[in-house]
């Protein structure tokens, strides 16, 4: 049976680039599921969890965008050049209409795929993220360099910081969600090098300082995601995000962080799956 702990990396070219991705489930609806990774993100960072429980309705591809994991190039500056790059590779694999789920650095980037071409977009579900200019995203390079630092000195993923609460349930989320990112043995992807990462970070830099958009041009159904307590993009920014995209869903979940959506994956996973149904 296949799962994402063993499903194949496949590549395509695309004007230069090797882009890797990974595709699981059948896609039995004609629209295929795209998921958008996080900041220092490669698909062993996809929750498998996450990734088999969209499969078992839907057909699911996670990726590595330029300059990512195994993918070749250098990792754009700007988060509208990350959007580019995703659209490119959509349209690659033939297809012209797409469900998003993004996360965190992936929900930036689905904001701006819904702005720059709507049409391709039916659905979008974005978590832990926020709008241009949202309150607090200008500190992600501090908090994230921060929680680095401490889970240096503490011998931890720096994610067991960053994603999850302090807490007795946040700690036990934190191990569990790493643990299951370990699953897959064998065809890893490859590391993020630091240039990258580096470049990443100025990306969301940017994007914190830019001006905001006007999201009540995106018409699509959007389901908007988050903890009550993330530290990396204040929860603030999701709410804002409910308020100014019309036709929008919140889900805020309660003692959680920023990786809110792998504390809770089996709640996540059952309304992903209903709002893409609706």
């Amino acid at each position: 049976m296949t799962t994402f702990q063993n499903v194949k990396t496949e590549t395509i070219h695309i004007d230069g680039t090797d882009f890797q991705y990974r595709k699981l489930g059948a896609n039995n609806s004609g629209v295929p599921v795209i998921f958008l990774n996080h900041l220092a993100a490669t698909m062993d960072t996809c929750d498998p969890r996450i990734i088999d429980g969209i499969a078992s309705q839907y057909q699911v591809i996670c990726f590595d965008n330029k300059g990512v994991g195994g993918t070749t190039g250098k990792t754009p500056k700007t988060i509208s050049e990350m959007a580019k790059d995703a659209i490119a590779f959509i349209h690659a694999l033939g297809y012209n209409k797409v469900d998003l789920v993004g996360f965190s650095l992936g929900g930036f980037i689905s904001q701006e795929i819904l702005l720059q071409e709507p049409e391709l977009v039916r659905k979008a579900i974005i978590a832990g993220t926020g709008p241009a200019g949202g309150e607090g995203i200008k500190n992600v390079t501090k908090i994230t360099y921060l929680d680095i630092f401490r889970g240096l000195l503490t011998f931890k993923d720096a994610k067991t910081y960053l994603f999850f609460n302090r807490n007795k349930n946040g700690k036990k989320s934190a191990r569990e969600f790493l643990s299951r990112l370990e699953e897959r043995k064998e065809n890893r992807d490859k590391k993020m090098k630091v240039g990258n990462f580096q470049r990443q970070l100025k990306a969301i830099h940017a994007w914190g300082l830019q001006s905001p958009q006007n999201l009540s041009a995106i018409k699509q159904p959007v389901l908007v995601i988050n903890g009550d307590n993330d530290r990396m993009v204040p929860t603030s920014n999701t709410t804002d995000l409910h308020k100014r995209i019309p036709n929008s869903q919140l889900i805020i979940y309660k003692d959680a962080g920023h990786g809110s959506i792998f504390q809770y994956y089996g709640d996540f996973v059952k309304n992903t799956l209903a709002f893409l149904e609706r």
